[in-house]
């Protein structure tokens, strides 16, 4: 897989595991880190996983763009087509049937913190530190920020994330609705995969309908949702899954009265 040497995969369990490893540099993001991230999201969606963690090797998450490094100059063109790739991480979140679940520790800051509020879950360790510092350091932010983070904590708390680029820790992440669950330091791996487990012990088919209705919600009218709602719904109940789940919530209420 290209990137391999900065990004790792491996599956347990149906679960794909993918670490982002420049730990030297904090994870810090260059082109083969995003290009190893979208492969290994590639990969799992063959795969046919049912639920993703995505971490970082080290004592942080990913601290952002990589400014130590000096790049030869490319051209503009070059330069857009890194920004969309940077893109592509959280498109490929957003299509991909299964849910990803960050698992952040440390620093996730820019990019980093990009790539760990796209996933569809958030643990964060309590060390976690969350921030958009890229206006600070003359660059934009990326990874459909401007879209989903008013989405997620309002128009007015969005800006002032973005445009101060001040650090905020875990606790207030999840104040902010940015982060699910905020757990010891050390822990954050483990609570991730015990809920990729979950999620991967679910019916696939209703949890990525799930999935998908949510977010298309979440960025169209009422009306578009009801009908998005009808449609998977109907998918959901007229498929072999849920006749078998459906049973098994049967037997298992038999057992318990």
């Amino acid at each position: 897989m290209k990137g391999a040497s900065v990004v790792e995969y491996e599956v347990v369990g149906g679960v794909a595991r993918i670490h982002l490893n420049r730990p030297r540099r904090l994870n810090a993001v260059v082109p083969e880190l995003v290009e190893g991230l979208n492969a290994a999201l590639d990969r799992a969606l063959e795969e046919e996983v049912g639920a993703a963690v995505l971490a970082g090797r080290g004592r942080a998450f990913c601290s952002g763009a990589d400014l130590k490094r000096r790049e030869p100059p490319v051209s503009e063109a070059e330069l857009r087509r890194r920004m969309q790739r940077v893109q592509d991480v959280t498109r490929r979140v957003r299509r991909v049937p299964f849910p990803v679940i960050s698992a952040v520790h440390g620093y996730a800051l820019g990019a980093g913190c990009e790539f760990a509020l796209a996933c569809d879950l958030v643990v964060a360790a309590r060390d976690a530190v969350f921030g958009f510092p890229e206006v600070s350091v003359g660059r934009g932010v990326t990874g459909g920020i401007s879209h989903l983070l008013p989405l997620a904590v309002g128009p007015a708390r969005a800006k002032e994330l973005v445009l101060l680029g001040e650090r905020f820790g875990a606790e207030r992440a999840a104040e902010l609705g940015l982060v699910n669950r905020v757990v010891e330091s050390g822990k954050h791996e483990a609570a991730a995969l015990e809920l990729a487990r979950r999620l991967s012990g679910l019916p696939r088919g209703a949890v990525a309908r799930a999935k998908y209705a949510l977010d298309r919600g979440a960025q169209s009218g009422i009306e578009t949702a009801f009908e998005v709602e009808v449609d998977y719904a109907v998918a959901a109940r007229l498929s072999e899954e849920s006749e078998r789940a459906a049973e098994e919530f049967r037997n298992r209420k038999k057992e318990e009265d």
